[in-house]
């Protein structure tokens, strides 16, 4: 007896979805997508403030976004994200609907929720997708954990207290703790 064939969702299922229910497609499965909390929405809102900031003072072209933006990571159907925060370097990859290919660096916030997502699913996602930088901020473990994927490296952990330099950006340093004080 042949297995039961499990259904492959596209992103006409995702844009089919009910006004206000937000959902992520990965690998052709839908992934709904809670609310998030106030400790969430708050980090979200401090790091774009100052990644966006450092990119205006040094006169950068790079755009961040926080969600909800969508992320178009391959060529197919079969893929949408709305990572937390997505900063984009190549403009050619924007339009109207959002970025089309992997973003330059994806910072996702941990929520209880999305934890297998983020450390596991979302961060093969990206790699594959050739997303340059990858900041697992996790809230309950006060740590952040940083993929650069370009150099094929193990992953750096630094807690919420340390400043963090990032990658894609000489000059820019982050600490957490200062953010959420």
């Amino acid at each position: 007896m042949p297995l039961p064939r499990e259904h492959i969702y596209t992103i006409d299922d995702i844009y089919a979805l009910p006004d206000g229910q937000r959902a992520e497609l990965i690998d052709g499965q839908i992934y709904m997508m809670a609310p998030p909390n106030r400790m969430h929405q708050e980090l979200v809102s401090q790091l774009i403030q100052v990644i966006g900031h450092f990119i205006t003072k040094n006169h950068g072209l790079c755009k961040v976004y926080p969600a909800p933006f969508a992320v178009f990571p391959n060529a197919d159907d079969k893929a949408y994200v709305e990572p937390d925060i997505s900063v984009i370097c190549d403009r050619n990859k924007l339009d109207d609907r959002g970025c089309k290919g992997a973003p330059d660096w994806i910072i996702e916030i941990v929520s209880p929720s999305s934890r297998r997502m983020d450390y596991s699913t979302k961060n093969a996602l990206y790699s594959d997708a050739g997303v340059r930088e990858y900041w697992i901020v996790d809230p309950e473990k006060e740590r952040v954990t940083i993929y650069h994927y370009e150099e094929d490296a193990a992953p750096t952990i630094y807690l919420f207290t340390q400043a963090i330099r990032a990658g894609i950006f000489e000059g820019l340093s982050i600490t957490v703790a200062e953010l959420v004080q």
